[in-house]
């Protein structure tokens, strides 16, 4: 009879669980946290954005970015699907986010506990594991209480994102242990932190807008979306899908810079259409003063901002603006620039980037080091967008190793 050992009962380890045991495999799931999935149950706000309709290439990273398309397949994918439809989710649909139908992530995280205890894992639960070594070819798990020997040896230990779950980075030490090479780890899905003395009036503001992501004067990448003006920088989904790249380019030292358009509406037009609409509207309301002109498309807090960033006055009429004061109200409009100087830490960020590098583990997700050594989940080298992709790397993962370790898909 063979002896798994999976480090951690987060969806990558669950997943992998109830896919690796059989009646020729004991598989023995270890957590330090008194339930399972507790990180599960604060996802998608609570409600577990557990996948999407568009699972492409694009919406997940990595430093080896080529490679992603040896774990990420087609087949995996409808696995996923088959597997959550087998134990009775059913997906409710939003713009593309999947989510259980109950709207509680506690319905994801139920269900496959107990599906793992349907198919006969065991559970060791509350109980830290100190240390895990080799001897003889064998895995020893050092739970401080006494010593289990495993045949194999998974880890699912997540990242450092969100260490009040229990994540701490303890895989890292493990990996690296065991001869792997982790990419520095750095928050992703996090909000940003600026410079500028304006922070402090736009805080509390929400807006629909286009940021575009400039490294050293060089642009990277556009989101679109609600954006959520802060004391400290700028938040929101559009901000969160650029922040893994600010923070890997400030460990290099990089200048990151957002540029913001707080007119959406205009994206699709050209520079010629947009500065003809500008002309249009001052000719229009003329006589309003800046305030008023303003309101119409900005909330009031935001109007106060982008006047003093232009140097006008608020009570300057429409049709009074000099050329120079017109094309420096539009560029504040359409590129308002905010330098960002960091990132908010690990207790705030969702994933993180960075980890075990994807070349040092084959398709299936073992070591190609140490035979027997699996990793899958937030502790590998990959992070994905908002919107259900880190959940669903992490459930292809365990998916993936777990009928690996299995040996027997029809077992």
């Amino acid at each position: 009879m063979k002896k798994v050992a999976i480090i951690g009962a987060g969806a990558a380890g669950i997943m992998c669980s109830i896919q690796a045991v059989s009646k020729n495999t004991t598989v023995v799931l270890f957590d330090k946290n008194p339930v399972v999935g507790k990180k599960l149950l604060i996802t998608g706000n609570g409600r577990c954005n557990y996948w999407n309709m568009d699972m492409g290439l694009e919406h997940f990273h990595s430093n080896n970015q080529e490679l992603l398309k040896d774990f990420i397949t087609d087949e995996v994918k409808s696995e996923v699907l088959v597997f959550f439809d087998s134990i009775g989710v059913v997906p409710n649909i939003k713009n593309g986010y999947y989510y259980p139908y109950s709207n509680q992530a506690s319905s994801i995280r139920d269900l496959l506990e107990a599906e793992a205890r349907r198919r006969g894992v065991l559970f060791s639960l509350g109980e830290e594991v100190k240390d895990i070594f080799l001897d003889n070819g064998k895995f020893v798990v050092d739970c401080g209480s006494g010593l289990e020997y495993f045949d194999d040896l998974v880890i699912a230990t997540g990242s450092k994102a969100c260490p009040k779950t229990g994540s701490t980075g303890f895989g890292y030490h493990l990996a690296e242990k065991f001869g792997h090479h982790v990419v520095d780890v750095v928050p992703a899905l996090v909000q940003l932190e600026a410079s500028g003395k304006f922070l402090k009036d736009w805080s509390g503001i929400r807006v629909q807008c286009v940021v575009r992501l400039y490294e050293d004067g060089i642009f990277l990448k556009k989101e679109m979306g609600e954006a959520q003006l802060t004391d400290y920088g700028i938040s929101g989904i559009c901000i969160f899908n650029l922040s893994r790249y600010v923070s890997r380019g400030l460990l290099k030292n990089k200048k990151e810079e957002l540029k913001i358009s707080f007119l959406p509406f205009l994206e699709e037009k050209s520079l010629e259409e947009v500065e003809l609409w500008f002309k249009n509207r001052i000719q229009q309301l003329k006589e309003y003063i800046m305030v008023e002109f303003l309101e119409g498309i900005l909330p009031y807090k935001l109007v106060f901002v982008v006047l003093k960033q232009a140097k006008i006055s608020r009570n300057r009429k429409a049709g009074e603006l000099s050329d120079e004061e017109m094309d420096a109200l539009l560029s504040y409009l359409m590129e308002f620039p905010l330098v960002i100087v960091g990132t908010r830490d690990f207790s705030s960020c969702q994933v993180c980037s960075g980890g075990v590098l994807l070349q040092e583990v084959d398709f299936t997700f073992q070591s190609r080091f140490v035979p027997n050594l699996y990793f899958v989940g937030e502790v590998l080298d990959v992070d994905g967008d908002c919107g259900g992709y880190n959940l669903g790397f992490s459930f292809m993962s365990g998916m993936a190793a777990g009928k690996a370790i299995r040996g027997d898909k029809n077992d």
